[in-house]
């Protein structure tokens, strides 16, 4: 991989370009970004995946759902459906695309739909019946076309996008730049004991301007690992040989911190998104136990396997009353 992108570095200053001008005619106005009345709360990031979008989204949900009717709207990424999709009680990871699908099957009094025409998404949702007081846009930073009224940009703590650079040759979309649209900045998968001296350090790295709001987040592993059936706790894994499975953009931290617990497990590591084929699939199947991510089990609980588990993680933002009083101000303005 890093000599295919030494190989494609020429191109850098092609997709740079392409990218600077097609920001710039939105900027000016050449490009038409529509805004609404409705507040529209958008989570992305500049890299390419694994900053923990879905996670973050899920802790946006939890903090509002009990107050306002909640929507969420993504492009549905590796869905085989075209087209605004609406979550029903029958829809699966093929129709919705695998973050969606956990979104629905977790918030069931949630709206969550799929589009990535996200202008006509917003429509849509805006013309049901019961039209939400709130809607969450999943990775639609680049989204030009929909201008949100509170936009948080997500930059994982190992992979920053100031230590970045932009396609092919690193994992950013468009440029650093990019990042002064966000009102809001995390740092995600942070240490927990991360102190300020490290954080003031990162902030100064990071270079925001002084009205964006800077946090940390770390991700929180739940001490119990859930099935279809049952749940047991994850310090029951010493005394089993198994199998790690993970489909996501970066698996690095859950390895890492299963490998803290000294636990003993295979890992079979396929890329985001990874669509298994039936030979992978019957691999997985003749493991006797198999641990995996969230997003791995809503494409993986359809195998007849007995012991198929995923491990639930929630995002632990530090100083989260002072990012809640940021959304709820919003909502409350807008």
């Amino acid at each position: 991989m890093k000599l295919l992108r030494k190989i494609l570095f020429p191109f850098n200053p092609l997709y740079y370009s392409v990218v600077f001008l097609r920001n710039k005619c939105f900027d000016f106005g050449i490009f038409k970004s529509k805004s609404y009345k409705t507040p529209i709360i958008c989570v992305g990031n500049l890299s390419v995946g694994g900053t923990g979008k879905t996670p973050m989204i899920e802790t946006l949900i939890q903090l509002l759902q009990k107050d306002y009717n909640v929507a969420v709207l993504s492009r549905g990424y590796g869905r085989q459906s075209k087209g605004f999709v609406l979550a029903k009680n029958t829809s699966t990871a093929k129709i919705l695309g695998d973050e969606p699908y956990q979104i629905a099957q977790k918030f069931p009094n949630v709206t969550v739909a799929v589009d990535a025409n996200r202008q006509r998404g917003i429509d849509r949702l805006l013309h049901l019946n019961l039209p939400p007081d709130v809607i969450l846009l999943d990775d639609a930073f680049q989204h030009r076309k929909v201008k949100p009224g509170l936009s948080i940009l997500l930059t994982a703590y190992d992979n920053l996008f100031c230590d970045d650079s932009i396609l092919p040759t690193g994992n950013l979309r468009e440029p650093r730049f990019g990042a002064q649209r966000a009102q809001v900045v995390i740092v995600t998968k942070s240490p927990n004991d991360l102190n300020s001296i490290e954080k003031a350090n990162i902030a100064e790295r990071l270079a925001l301007h002084p009205n964006q709001k800077l946090f940390f987040s770390s991700i929180v592993y739940s001490n119990e690992i859930v099935s279809k059936t049952d749940s047991i706790l994850l310090e029951e894994l010493k005394t089993k040989n198994f199998t790690l499975v993970t489909g996501i953009a970066n698996a690095k931290p859950l390895v890492t911190y299963l490998k803290r617990l000294n636990l003993n497990f295979e890992h079979l590591e396929y890329d985001d998104h990874h669509e298994f084929s039936e030979k992978e699939l019957k691999e997985i199947s003749s493991k006797s136990f198999v641990l995996t991510t969230e997003k791995d089990f809503s494409r993986l609980q359809t195998l007849q396997h007995k012991a198929l588990y995923y491990l639930p993680i929630t995002t632990q933002v530090h100083a989260m009353s002072a990012l809640e009083k940021i959304v709820r101000d919003f909502i409350k303005n807008s």
